[in-house]
């Protein structure tokens, strides 16, 4: 029971008592009240109510001596000095003798039921218009850590009034409508989580890049949660597919990315906190394992489902006990607010000299000259459609933010401080860049892109770009299948709104130069690479005891990103298709690949999946690729063969996949060939025997068919896809394989290119066309028309 109207515990409170203890609190309530059942853990404490502060403002005048402060504001002076002296006049009225007496003894109970003296706790600010749908104030005041003791749990109170008035959040205010004197602010009181010694961070049920409901997204870092929200440091990421967590035999945690993590926010002596660089091991370290993503995804959802929308959550993993809790909940207000039925592309027109990258936030593109700062300045010195450039991002930079063209960070991951303003500002930020504030000049101009994936990049000079909403309702429903052509497992997610009938070529080559970078043969004999390629590949597979599993994990989570992006859709996965020359490029390749004359036509594809020289390569290939079927789960994944050129090479192929666990035809397993050799077309009926659909790669089977090297420019005028030739063989593809009762798609971008050749396709019968996903909405249209003419 609360002790005197003045102070609630937790337990008492729920979602409909915003107005009494702001959102935050009024969350945490309703969290333990209605949560805990469901054993999601949430650490119990006490809130002061709007009315406990309402009876401050009376005292002494307190709130008549703010109005006057603020009226100053619009006769011009000063935000920084009205700002100060609010706060100065709060910290200077003491707090009303019956409110210091009922947090004291809700205090004394909090630490009885805990079983500790003087338990640590957190103070935390909770404003009656917090944490709203319709208005996030999250970040606006202020959170004290690691506070022991009655008084100084009484002083932290206090500043956390003062908090209020910060000039960020006047400023906040201001540009919400809201007025300054109606949010009333409620202080949360919460056992503290030791996380300092563990770690903490943040999670989404849904995507924020992409809106992308069927993910959790979990954000994490050694120490406190801070050095997350702030975006001080590169946290890990885990994606957690909500699919699979139905059944506790499949492992949902289907994306692992692990960040720098340099720093880590700590208890410092006085019960403050310092920032501290991490020891080199907790760099290479995951902070979770997957048993805990999951677990904290399954608390995630409990709480979405509770709530009924989309949540943006905090937790926190005590690093005494292992004990994981859930330390904040609030609704997403930016990405689930936005509609699914309209798509807004952009498109670079021009081109320019990339000067950084990083982590694309959002999918737009931003330019104007770059204003570089190390701290935040005053709005006169920062001009509206400047790019902002700095080394990382507080609340205390939102006035400048929602002026810039742009926004680019040093630090930070997607969830960091940066990229959830910016995404609420609906400005295209790029974040984690390592190195724009020494590399982009003040004063120069850039243009800022996040339309090209997952990576962001800053171009120099102002490149042209043009933007597009394409409606995605209204598009036609046709026979033929039109699929997708994907490769970046970190941009997949993106494309989830188009209403695509699978991913018709997921390319592994991409994922192994991008997300693995090893050669596969490196890690199986290290003793034939350089002292400096063994440097380069420690560096790469640190974390990882096995090196083999540093290549099938990321391998397989690459898979499993792209795979539940169409899930339950088929996704056609390419088996590695490098030619030598690109095969020596990968780290430690080297050693492994001969050269070649014509790497074009030379020992790629099924060729080298038997050989001596890679077959053990392709079985780590295999494996990944059980662990996304069978771990995992995602059994839509269809296994595809390149470049085979013979029946006897097939059979060699299916062999050696048989020996690694993928039969043909067990549980489920389909197995593809590509069509793209003259042989494939001649001997159709026969591959047919052997697998069970073509996939044409227009690109090769026009190269061989033509004897036309397709990367000639001195004979580029004669590679031609349309050439009678080359349209033949598809049809006599399609018609050899439709009569042995198999499915023919295309992945090209002839398609995309040139609707008369889609309208062919789909006279000659095609099954399927997978085209490059911003292509997707015309070619959709050309099928249709075809169909109907």
């Amino acid at each position: 029971m609360s002790i005197g109207g003045r102070v609630i515990p937790f337990s008492e409170l729920g979602r409909s008592d915003v107005s009494v203890v702001g959102g935050k609190n009024a969350s945490l309530g309703e969290l333990i009240r209605h949560l805990s059942p469901a054993e999601v853990n949430v650490p119990d404490g006490f809130a002061t109510t709007a009315d406990a502060y309402r009876e401050f403002l009376r005292a002494d005048a307190v709130g008549d001596r703010i109005a006057g402060h603020l009226a100053r504001l619009a006769a011009g002076d000063a935000l920084s000095d009205v700002g100060a002296a609010i706060r100065a006049g709060i910290l200077a009225t003491p707090l009303p003798a019956a409110l210091q007496e009922e947090i004291t003894q809700a205090y004394a109970r909090l630490a009885h039921e805990a079983g500790r003296t003087d338990p640590d706790v957190a103070v935390r600010s909770s404003a009656t218009a917090e944490d709203l749908p319709e208005a996030s104030f999250a970040g606006q005041q202020e959170t004290f850590l690691n506070v022991r003791g009655p008084e100084a749990l009484l002083d932290a109170c206090h500043r956390c009034y003062a908090s209020l008035f910060t000039d960020r959040a006047i400023d906040y205010r201001e540009r919400m409508g809201f007025d300054q004197l109606s949010v009333a602010l409620s202080v949360g009181v919460q056992l503290m989580v030791r996380s300092d010694l563990g770690g903490a961070g943040v999670m989404f049920t849904l995507d924020t890049e992409t809106g992308f409901p069927e993910a959790v997204v979990i954000n994490a870092a050694w120490g406190l949660g801070e050095s997350v929200v702030s975006g001080q440091v590169d946290p890990d990421e885990y994606v957690v597919f909500k699919p699979l967590l139905k059944d506790p035999a499949l492992n949902p945690v289907i994306r692992v990315a692990t960040g720098g993590k340099h720093a880590k926010v700590v208890y410092a002596e006085g019960g403050l906190t310092r920032t501290v660089d991490t020891a080199p091991a907790e760099r290479t370290a995951r902070v979770l394992d997957d048993g805990e993503a999951r677990r904290l995804a399954e608390w995630a959802l409990a709480v979405g489902r509770h709530y009924g929308t989309p949540m943006d959550l905090e937790w926190a993993k005590d690093g005494r006990t292992g004990e994981m809790f859930v330390v904040q909940a609030r609704p997403e207000t930016v990405r689930s607010r936005r509609t699914s039925a309209v798509l807004r592309r952009y498109r670079l027109t021009g081109t320019g000299e990339c000067l950084a990258t990083g982590v694309a936030v959002g999918e737009a593109v931003g330019a104007g000259p770059v204003c570089a700062l190390a701290s935040p300045v005053g709005l006169d010195r920062f001009p509206t459609g400047s790019v902002l450039v700095t080394s990382v991002t507080d609340p205390d930079w939102e006035p400048l933010m929602k002026r810039a063209a742009a926004i680019v960070t040093d630090h930070g991951g997607r969830t960091s401080h940066a990229a959830i303003v910016s995404r609420e500002l609906g400005v295209p930020a790029v974040v984690g860049t390592g190195n724009a504030t020494a590399v982009l000049a003040d004063g120069h101009p850039v243009t800022v892109s996040c339309a090209e994936g997952s990576e962001g990049h800053i171009y120099t000079g102002l490149v042209g770009y043009e933007e597009e909403d394409v409606g995605l309702t209204g598009l036609p429903p046709t026979r033929t299948r039109v699929m997708l052509n994907l490769a970046d497992p970190a941009a997949a997610f993106r494309w989830w709104q188009l209403p695509a009938d699978g991913v018709g070529l997921a390319r592994m080559e991409f994922m192994v130069a991008h997300q693995v970078k090893v050669h596969p043969m490196a890690l199986l004999r290290p003793d034939r690479l350089s002292a400096k390629e063994r440097r380069a590949v420690d560096e790469l597979t640190g974390g990882y005891a096995d090196r083999t599993e540093y290549f099938v994990d990321r391998l397989a989570r690459g898979v499993a990103t792209i795979a539940a992006s169409r899930w339950p859709a088929p996704v056609i996965l390419r088996t590695s298709d490098f030619k030598t020359n690109e095969y020596a490029k990968l780290v430690g390749g080297r050693p492994f690949e001969p050269a070649e004359a014509n790497p074009m036509i030379g020992w790629r594809g099924a060729s080298r999946y038997y050989s001596e020289g890679y077959r053990d390569g392709f079985a780590l290939e295999c494996r990944a690729i059980r662990r996304v079927r069978e771990e995992f789960g995602l059994t839509n994944v269809v296994v595809m063969i390149p470049f085979c050129r013979t029946l006897a090479e097939a059979d060699r192929v299916l062999e050696v996949m048989g020996q690694e666990g993928l039969r043909r035809r067990e549980h489920g397993l389909q197995v593809y060939v590509m069509a793209e050799i003259p042989s494939n077309i001649l001997l159709a009926r026969d591959f047919a025997e052997r697998f069970d659909g073509f996939s044409i790669g227009s690109n090769d089977l026009t190269q061989l068919t033509l004897g036309v090297d397709r990367d000639s420019a001195e004979l580029a005028g004669v590679f031609d896809e349309t050439d009678r030739a080359v349209t033949r063989s598809i049809e006599t593809l399609i018609s050899a394989a439709h009569a042995a009762g198999r499915p023919v798609g295309l992945c090209g971008q002839r398609p995309s290119d040139d609707p008369d050749f889609a309208a062919f396709l789909v006279r000659a019968g095609i099954d399927s066309i997978s085209v490059a996903p911003d292509s997707f909405v015309p070619v959709k249209r050309h099928v249709a028309e075809a169909e109907q003419a």
